[in-house]
């Protein structure tokens, strides 16, 4: 980044954006807040200008989440604005399976993505071949694709889901179906986890997210003894971790616990940036971060996201046969919407 396209920081910053920094202040270390505030500055007027719609995920972290967001939430709340959104520009702050969705959703709408080498472990370790394959060994069953899945795993796929509606996509598919057995990928451990949700017979893939597969039973326990916290893990976790969790919920569901039980102190076994995001909501609950970051969530920042609108770079694009059949996965998944516990 030359000095001709890195704005420059001038002391109104800190006046026009107070209440930003007050926010900012109390989630990330203050030395860093001046150096946001003219990207965050500059990406505002970028965005009048563009007319653009920014949405960010909620492993973001808060200076993106917090400072230059429009929409922020889980895979499920973001794809439902991404469908409904009136912008024809969208810049997704997330990762690249989101930015696919976001296009198949919108496929009227310019969906950006400030760095396409965003990826995820989960995307990566599934193929179109390989769900196939799976069809091939198990005739007539039908397929629900975790959304952390490639635009072509999608449209192998009979229905997406998010972690907030896995298991009640996986019933209603296998009812619609009339089959007691589904195959679900790519997650194994989200997959465990919604087997024991339903009664459901899962064919599960053997892939898992390489954040959450890092944690342990020993750190969740730990955890718990030494600073006498509540435990709140996703469900993308190892059994063994999950078996430790006072509550098991996706990214929105967490803040839903957090708001109904009011913890003293609380343990989120899953990416740093959500409980950094959630402090901020909740105040009155001391967090305890035994957290891993996502790498490929962190390639997002603020002057790429500036550099994105500025140049209108990294045009998300689906093909037309894969995105529809990929759309009708999705929109079963939005069919069933939201309907996780708490």
């Amino acid at each position: 980044m030359n000095a001709s396209t890195t704005p420059a920081w001038h002391p109104e910053l800190e006046v026009r954006y107070a209440p930003l920094v007050d926010t900012l202040e109390r989630l990330i270390p203050c030395l860093e807040v001046p150096l946001h505030l003219p990207w965050i500055d500059a990406i505002g007027e970028l965005k009048r200008q563009r007319g653009a719609v920014i949405m960010a995920h909620s492993y973001q972290s808060p200076e993106i989440f917090h400072g230059v967001a429009d929409v922020t939430g889980d895979s499920l709340a973001l794809a439902q604005a991404a469908a409904d959104c009136d912008s024809k520009l969208i810049v997704l702050c997330g990762v690249h399976f989101m930015a696919e969705s976001f296009k198949i959703l919108a496929p009227g709408k310019t969906v950006l993505i400030p760095d396409p080498d965003a990826g995820c472990s989960l995307a990566a370790s599934i193929t179109a071949d390989d769900v196939r394959a799976l069809r091939a060994q198990h005739p007539g069953i039908p397929v629900v694709s975790y959304v952390n899945t490639s635009a072509a795993v999608k449209a192998e796929s009979d229905a997406c889901c998010t972690s907030a509606n896995a298991a009640q996509v996986v019933e209603a598919i296998a009812a619609e179906f009339g089959t007691g057995k589904v195959i679900f990928l790519p997650d194994r451990y989200l997959g465990a986890w919604v087997a024991q949700q339903t009664g459901v017979e899962l064919v599960l893939w053997n892939g898992q997210c390489e954040v959450h597969e890092k944690f342990t039973a020993i750190e969740a326990r730990h955890t718990r003894e030494r600073f006498d916290a509540k435990i709140v893990a996703h469900p993308e976790c190892p059994p063994d971790v999950l078996a430790e969790a006072d509550f098991v919920g996706s990214t929105s569901a967490m803040g839903r616990w957090l708001a109904q039980e009011k913890p003293a102190r609380v343990a989120m076994i899953t990416e740093c940036s959500m409980a950094d995001n959630l402090r901020n909501q909740f105040p009155q609950v001391e967090f305890i971060k035994p957290c891993n970051l996502c790498p490929h969530m962190k390639r997002i920042t603020l002057p790429n996201i500036h550099a994105c609108l500025r140049e209108l770079r990294h045009e998300v694009t689906v093909p037309d046969d894969i995105a529809r059949r990929a759309r009708t996965a999705l929109h079963r998944m939005l069919a069933v919407g939201r309907r996780d516990a708490v």
